[in-house]
């Protein structure tokens, strides 16, 4: 007679998960497990957007290089100046731009002088030309000026010798405009990080395809693709791998041989046909791949050769979720990127119930405002189904539920990362 019970095996549905890393846990093991690119290259600066000091930038000339008016107006000193009254200071003549003043201003004058227009010497002050009469070659200044007023000095943003950006920086926009104004035509950079993805499974089928039964169009590469790009890495594409062990083995040689770090998104779990984790012991070093996380439960990492991996869900919202969570940091870290993490915690009323059970860390997602300076809303973006990736196009931020919370009433405070312009 057969035993009447059936002994359970670790799901997804769990909501107590004995025994699994944390969120914190596999966040530290992955950062630990990964290190820097150690290639540079040189790169005109216009082409540094976005790519990773590869050294500290020291300036070597003054920005400004001379000492200049902040306003148009007029130069003078401020010893002469009435300290009640008015004044009348002739005008020999103007400092533009690019085309200084060439004598020194004399006692009793006055030059006029444009924005950015190279100090006369001797002047150390420019009263603006709203507050001033001028008439032929004379002007009138009152009082209630001080000294040093709407005058820019030289090396008063950067100083000769001074560093400027440390290795390790992600360039912006204004960061190339710096080294724009040193005069600096290329700069060093580490090299970009090299990342091979796949996607696995039987029932996926590329965009532009027809569906069978049972089929779906394979959205995870794309969202993948999004995620990468916005991190400036080189992406390799190998495609849909179908659910056979020599295909995904093969798969996983050809990414080795070619890339810093490899993605998956499927084949993690417990299935008989999910054999993402079982290649990756065979050929490679497995570290997690369980993580008391909702959703995106089943998170592999590990290595091949020189590669690090990562085998994400399978389910749409879980591969955005984890890759958010786990993914991105480390491949900023690869990249050579230094510093602080670039996501933002914020706290916020939420305006809608949120339902939870304790036992996992959950990411929902959620619409974030700002209401007043410093205050914020936040509410659910719908349903949280892992399969909705409509609610991660919907959302703004992730809502963050402690694993030991539950449901949450509407007015409670929540903590919120905003994720809009990250993924």
């Amino acid at each position: 007679m057969h035993d009447q019970t059936i002994e359970h095996q670790p799901s997804c549905e769990d909501e107590l998960n004995i025994g699994l890393l944390t969120v914190a846990q596999a966040q530290a093991r992955i950062l630990d497990g990964v290190t820097p690119v150690t290639d540079a290259e040189t790169v005109p600066v216009r082409e540094a957007l976005g790519r990773v000091l590869a050294e500290d930038i020291i300036s070597p000339i003054d920005v400004p290089s001379h000492t200049n008016s902040a306003m148009d107006g007029y130069a003078v000193r401020a010893h002469d100046l009435p300290a009640e009254g008015v004044r009348e200071f002739t005008v020999p003549g103007t400092s533009w731009a690019g085309r200084p003043w060439p004598d020194p201003i004399e006692p009793g004058q006055a030059v006029q002088i444009m924005t950015g227009g190279m100090m006369p010497a001797g002047a150390d002050t420019v009263v603006m030309q709203e507050q001033v009469e001028r008439e032929a070659d004379t002007v009138r200044i009152g009082s209630g000026h001080r000294c040093g007023q709407n005058v820019r000095q030289a090396g008063e943003d950067l100083a000769t010798g001074q560093q400027v950006f440390s290795a390790g920086r992600l360039l912006s926009a204004a960061d190339i405009g710096v080294l724009a104004s040193l005069g600096l035509g290329e700069t060093r950079v580490w090299r970009r990080l090299k990342v091979a993805f796949f996607s696995t499974g039987d029932e996926l089928r590329p965009v532009g395809e027809p569906l069978g039964p049972g089929e779906i169009h394979d959205s995870n590469r794309y969202t993948l693709y999004g995620m990468l790009e916005k991190l400036g890495v080189e992406i390799i594409d190998l495609g849909v791998v179908r659910d056979r062990r020599e295909l995904i083995e093969q798969a996983f040689r050809e990414a080795a041989e070619s890339a810093d770090a490899i993605i998956t998104s499927g084949g993690v779990s417990v299935g008989e046909a999910d054999f993402v984790r079982e290649t990756l012991e065979k050929l490679g070093s497995m570290s997690f791949w369980k993580i008391a996380m909702k959703p995106g439960r089943p998170v592999t990492f590990g290595r091949i050769n020189d590669a690090v991996f990562f085998g994400l869900p399978g389910n749409p919202v879980s591969v955005m979720v984890t890759f958010f969570v786990f993914v991105r940091q480390a491949l900023r870290k690869m990249s050579g990127t230094t510093g602080a993490s670039d996501v933002l915690t914020l706290h916020a009323r939420t305006t809608t119930a949120l339902r939870k059970r304790p036992g996992r860390f959950e990411f929902q997602r959620g619409v974030l405002e700002q209401v007043a300076p410093g205050e914020f809303t936040v509410r659910s973006a719908g349903a949280q189904g892992s399969g909705i990736l409509r609610s991660m196009s919907e959302a703004n931020c992730f809502i963050l539920l402690e694993p030991d919370r539950t449901s949450v009433d509407a007015g409670e405070q929540v903590a919120v990362q905003p994720f809009r312009n990250l993924i």
